[in-house]
């Protein structure tokens, strides 16, 4: 295989997106010029190691990444070595804030005169807005900019080469524990890998599944994981809250699998196959078989019977999905209402329950805007890791937000403090 020497100029890109069921990995190629993105190859594998964004058992997870980046290189053709990693859990945390400075010409204030904004105001400006005093043990993952003011004009997304006496950044902040990413890039160092960046796992999927207008009029990104479900709600055009709810996916099939006294695996199956998120869409007359073990008595239930609970179920999330939304505190309505993403979306009938649920438009999120290899990758369970590929070329077109300079090594370094001044 050929090494992956042109990674580090961006025309490859390469993203591992860690769940609690299942690791995925990506290799994908970018067209600079074009922005196009081609997906070269994709590898999974199942994910035991971790659990709601944590790690709980460091070498299960090792070999689990090592063979989901194997079977990527395989169908790509080439060894990776630096890659973005997704990050998710009920560590994460957002809060909007924002920053203002008088814009200054050689070094001083000019407050009586109007002088045009640099990108060194910006920087300013920006660096000035994410100034809050954080726990040493937490660090910032993502400034994201909602939106610059200058004077009275409001709502600018560009501030370089305007006119002004004073500039205003509104942002918004994405934190995490830094323990927690601090272990996760050991992992990805232990197989001889960069970790290039962390990207917020419902972060990552909005960008392989919604476009600028959405975000402009208003939508709301939920990637159901099976640990956790992680909330992404955007307004003109910025990022207006961010949440982790750390219930997902895997708490039906853990209802299933205590329902019917059969296995996790078992109930998985069941669950994809026989459930229905609205009871009312499955028929009290089709039965199924319920897998038992030799020596056990033959055994059926209803495909309704078994809907009935995962509708019960699925209604409880769906209310605390409501209740991370309606933090975000936007008062129009989300034009665009709901994107569904993630493994956990894949249940049938979901977008019904959604909307009759929460009276919002409800569609399924797919990966879109890649070619290549789309075809083994175009469920809403890759979501994740289609938008860890395209993220350097989502952070060029965002020319004013900064991504995450988290690496394995600062990371380290901001841990060790930690423990210095702890102890």
């Amino acid at each position: 295989m050929k090494s992956l020497n042109r990674i580090q100029d961006k025309t490859i890109n390469v993203g591992i997106d860690i769940g609690t069921s299942r690791i995925r990995c990506a290799i994908a190629e970018v067209n600079t010029d074009s922005k196009e993105i081609k997906l070269l190859g994709i590898g999974s594998s199942p994910s035991s190691g971790i659990k709601q964004g944590s790690i709980i058992h460091r070498d299960q997870i090792i070999d689990e990444i090592e063979t989901a980046i194997t079977d990527a290189e395989t169908m790509a053709g080439m060894k990776v070595n630096h890659v973005h990693l997704s990050i998710s859990g009920d560590h994460i945390r957002g809060i909007n804030t924002q920053g203002a400075i008088a814009i200054q010409k050689n070094g001083h204030s000019q407050m009586s005169s109007e002088y045009d904004i640099s990108r060194e105001d910006v920087r300013q400006v920006l660096e000035l807005a994410k100034a809050i005093s954080f726990p040493v043990d937490r660090d910032i993952l993502h400034i994201l900019p909602q939106e610059y003011v200058i004077d009275t004009m409001t709502g600018i997304k560009d501030p370089v080469g305007m006119s002004g006496r004073r500039l205003e950044a509104r942002v918004h902040l994405v934190t995490m524990a830094t323990s927690t990413a601090t272990n996760l890039a050991g992992c990805i160092e232990e197989l001889g890998l960069t970790v290039e960046g962390f990207v917020f796992q419902g972060l990552a999927s909005t960008i392989a599944t919604v476009d600028e207008d959405e975000k402009e009029l208003g939508v709301a990104v939920v990637n159901i994981g099976a640990g956790t479900t992680d909330i992404t709600v955007f307004h003109d055009g910025g990022v207006r809250h961010t949440g982790v709810i750390p219930i997902g996916a895997s708490s039906i099939t853990n209802d299933i699998a205590v329902m019917l006294q059969i296995g996790k695996e078992d109930a998985e199956m069941i669950k994809l196959k026989y459930a229905s998120a609205k009871s009312s869409m499955a028929s009290p007359e089709l039965n199924f078989d319920i897998p038992v073990k030799e020596g056990e008595l033959k055994r059926d239930i209803s495909e309704h019977e078994v809907s009935r609970y995962v509708e019960a179920r699925m209604v409880e999330l769906l209310q605390l999905i409501a209740r991370e939304i309606s933090r975000a505190d936007i008062h129009e309505s989300l034009t665009y209402g709901l994107v569904l993403t993630g493994g956990g979306a894949q249940l049938k009938n979901l977008t019904g329950l959604a909307e009759e649920t929460l009276k919002l438009r409800t569609r399924i999120g797919i990966p879109k805007g890649v070619s290549g290899a789309i075809d083994i990758a175009s469920t809403a369970a890759h979501s994740g890791v289609v938008g860890l590929v395209r993220w350097p070329l989502y952070y060029d077109e965002k020319q004013f937000s900064e991504p995450t300079g988290l690496t394995f090594k600062t990371v380290v370094n901001k841990l060790s403090q930690w423990f210095k001044e702890f102890f």
